[in-house]
């Protein structure tokens, strides 16, 4: 099988990120792939740091006929088997490229993001009509595809997000590392969110439960982690005032960015998740993964991932009293922590671990290829 990756971002998050991985895990079956990208692009530099073979097109999505036929002719000269992007907007770029090099290959999408832009007029349709399959990661992304884009629902899946459960194994990881720096006591419950600095994550809601529990107990740690991306900074320095003002300030950690996530859960009691809108929900698997029990608000993403009263609870989105309440039942019982957590790690294991993932779309890969010939 030879496949043709493509994500032409000029950014670096989540989606690059993912995209690189899910590279890997082909090339590490000896699968050949190739991955189109802007030049000289985060993802671009990452991938060569990574050795993996690369073709650059200037152009990040809409009409570009110079570009879109030098695509095409790559796409021709290659022998592809099948097209996989992980960016809407390169289709813009990858439809009329098979188009002009009468290509026949299956061409896949991944839709990580939710959209409240209907996109059915003539051109999206033109453009979506050379789609196979659009993988959605999570239910409501599904239902978002539906409500959007000129797509029959039979070529919509649902392929969810995938994390390297070895790598977030609490069993490998050394638990008291992050406790030991920021001076956590053993008989401390540590409580934790794991966000960057943006409205919508929740951190409102995690002071304000914070302010709750810190009545009723006096062994409470709370623990956020995450920095700002470009322009947060006034809302990080919104949620450190709001700190102050509840007089949390001896009991909060700002950890800032950390490179050592797997370390820092397993530092956790406790994980919240408390995000109002998510498509998926990756920190939270990782989360389960590293065998933490979860309080996680009942929209979106989250329900496909967590188990009301199996592998965490759910609380009512943006209700802080309920998220306080909810996190409570978790302090005041060690049964339920453990058994949560250990039911957290069973799933994140089963269902999002990426070799289960590389299993699924490799076998779907199989099955599209020698359906369309």
């Amino acid at each position: 099988m030879k496949v043709l990756y493509s994500c032409l971002s000029q950014s670096w998050g989540g989606i690059e990120m993912f995209t690189i991985r899910a590279v890997q895990k082909l090339l590490e079956r000896n699968i050949s792939a190739t991955l189109l990208c802007y030049p000289n692009s985060k993802i671009h530099k990452k991938a060569m740091q990574e050795n993996i073979e690369t073709f650059t097109t200037k152009t990040s999505g809409y009409f570009n006929p110079v570009q879109t036929i030098k695509v095409s002719r790559f796409i021709s000269t290659g022998k592809f088997d099948l097209v996989h992007t992980h960016a809407t907007k390169d289709l813009w770029i990858l439809s009329p490229a098979l188009i002009l090099a009468h290509s026949k290959i299956p061409l896949f999408i991944t839709k990580h993001v939710g959209s409240f832009i209907v996109k059915k007029d003539v051109l999206h349709k033109f453009i979506y009509r050379r789609v196979t399959t659009a993988f959605a990661i999570s239910k409501v992304i599904r239902k978002n595809l539906i409500d959007t884009v000129p797509l029959p629902e039979r070529k919509i899946r649902i392929l969810h997000d995938a994390i390297d459960t070895t790598k977030f194994n609490p069993e490998k990881i050394n638990n008291g590392k992050v406790r030991k720096e920021f001076k956590i006591k053993d008989d401390e419950i540590v409580i934790g969110m794991l966000a960057r600095f943006s409205k919508g994550k929740g951190h409102e809601e995690f002071l304000l439960a914070a302010k709750i529990l810190s009545v009723k107990f006096d062994n409470l740690v709370f623990m956020i982690v995450g920095e700002p991306s470009r322009g947060e900074e006034q809302y990080e320095k919104k949620i450190r005032d709001l700190c102050s003002e509840y007089n949390l300030n001896d009991k909060v950690i700002f950890t800032g960015f950390r490179s050592d996530i797997p370390e820092v859960l397993a530092s956790m009691d406790i994980f919240a998740f408390p995000s109002h809108a998510e498509a998926f929900g990756i920190a939270l698997v990782e989360a389960m993964a590293m065998q933490k029990p979860s309080v996680a608000s009942n929209s979106d993403g989250v329900l496909d991932i967590l188990v009301d009263n199996v592998t965490g609870l759910l609380f009512e989105n943006g209700n802080a009293s309920d998220l306080a309440s909810k996190i409570e039942q978790l302090i005041i019982s060690d049964e339920k922590r453990v058994s949560y957590g250990k039911a957290a790690r069973k799933r994140a294991v089963e269902l999002f671990d990426f070799e289960y993932f590389s299993d699924k779309v490799i076998d779907i890969y199989n099955q599209t290829i020698e359906t369309s010939k």
